[in-house]
């Protein structure tokens, strides 16, 4: 798994991680709040970075954490950032995904596959499964790891 600690990654709302149906709140797109679940296991931090604001944004948020994503920013850089003209509104990430994306959506498959692509997903697997224990449990079962010391 890719390690993705201490990596920003700003997510818009309409047209992202639910259809577009603005200012009300549209059908959750497949696979959004599963990749963002597993982007928040693998370390990073999720910004919500969208045009609502209010109550429409109170609702974004609310509906994200019903779904399992708290964020840890929304339309902010960091969580105590407080917004003025001294602040860009310019959201600093390292990954922004949006809707608005030169070639549109590409849907959150090709996203996970983007930043955890397939090529390092198997490497990983194919290390788990080498692994003298991982043989040793498919040997001989669970109940008989006791004998692995032995083997040792």
């Amino acid at each position: 798994m890719v390690d993705l600690r201490g990596i920003k990654i700003a997510v818009d709302f309409d047209g992202t991680i639910v259809d577009h149906e603005y200012p009300a709140i549209g059908k959750e797109k497949l696979f959004a709040f599963q990749t963002l679940k597993e982007f928040n296991k693998m370390g990073a931090n999720l910004i919500l970075w969208t045009f609502r604001t209010g109550k429409e944004l109170d609702e974004a948020v609310e509906y994200c954490r019903k779904n399992g994503i708290e964020f840890y920013a929304v339309n902010k850089n960091y969580p105590e950032e407080v917004f003025d003209e001294t602040v860009s509104r310019k959201i600093d990430a390292d990954i922004f995904i949006d809707d608005k994306n030169v070639g549109g959506f590409p849907g959150w498959s090709e996203i996970w596959q983007m930043i955890n692509p397939y090529e390092l997903q198997q490497m990983q697997a194919e290390k788990r499964i080498a692994s003298p224990r991982n043989i040793i449990k498919r040997l001989f079962g669970k109940k008989n790891l006791k004998d692995e010391n032995e083997l040792s």
